[in-house]
């Protein structure tokens, strides 16, 4: 509806309800971006006052659209009372049978069973009070605005603060995750560096092997410390140099099978 005076139309949609018999649900009234005047209320009528609702409604300004629809939920409503009756016989079974229970085992296992069947009955009594609240009343949603305003609001794009603001929100959450997943792996790391440490001084106490499979002294060893054992030095002994037989001395071995006439040669 458009009227000039927003407000007052407003205070008496609020009346026209309550002689009704029904009540305002919900209410919003803002501006356009412009400073004029817009308000959307939701008004809750029994069935048998609707019509009478919409006529003194309509005198409030000039009526831009109606639209009118209904929802048949009687399948939904003889649905959930039949849950209902048959849940609130399970309930009582159920307590029937912890009064006659004697050991604590059936004592627990059934009040584990009542408290799941009592949740369930909360649950579709719940349903059944929705539907019975949607079923009695008649819904009216009144749309007030001055002439020239908006029909709906404009939408916020943000701010260039409001960026900010989520910007540093994601960062902090994701920094959160980390410092938890650090702290979580913190344990893991400590234990992985000391097991490295005794490697380290497990390995430096072993003694070094050579490519040719020997063993060299561990450093600061007794005698020859950091001495490779198998190092070839030169001598002057005998036995480490290679001598040359000389054929003409006298006690020089004779070669098998050569008379001693070896050397000359035949005529």
């Amino acid at each position: 509806m458009r009227t000039t005076d927003v407000p007052g139309a407003l205070t008496r949609a609020r009346g026209a309800v309550a002689d009704a018999g029904g009540y305002p649900a919900d209410e919003t009234t803002d501006r356009d971006p412009d400073g004029r005047h817009r308000s959307k209320v939701v008004l809750r009528v029994p069935p048998e006052h609707y019509d009478a609702l919409l006529a003194r409604l309509s005198g409030l300004g000039e009526v831009l659209s109606r639209e009118v629809s209904a929802q048949d939920v009687t399948d939904q409503v003889v649905d959930v009372d039949s849950r209902v009756t048959s849940q609130r016989a399970s309930v009582a079974r159920i307590r029937a049978l912890m009064d006659r229970a004697s050991s604590l085992s059936d004592i627990a296992a059934l009040e584990s069973q009542l408290s799941t069947r009592e949740a369930d009955l909360e649950s579709l009594e719940a349903q059944q009070t929705s539907l019975k609240d949607r079923t009695g009343t008649a819904t009216v949603t009144l749309l007030l605005r001055q002439p020239g305003a908006s029909s709906d609001p404009t939408p916020d794009d943000g701010t260039f603060q409001d960026a900010l603001s989520d910007a540093w929100r994601a960062f902090t959450a994701a920094a959160r995750w980390v410092l938890v997943a650090l702290a979580a792996a913190l344990p893991f790391a400590a234990a992985a560096a000391a097991l490295y440490g005794l490697w380290r001084a497990v390995r430096g106490r072993l003694p070094a092997r050579r490519s040719d499979g020997r063993h060299t002294a561990a450093p600061g060893a007794d005698g020859a410390a950091g001495t490779d054992t198998d190092t070839d030095t030169d001598t002057d002994e005998p036995a480490a140099q290679e001598e040359t037989a000389d054929p003409t001395a006298p006690d020089a071995p004779k070669a098998p099978g050569v008379s001693g006439e070896a050397g000359r040669s035949p005529r």
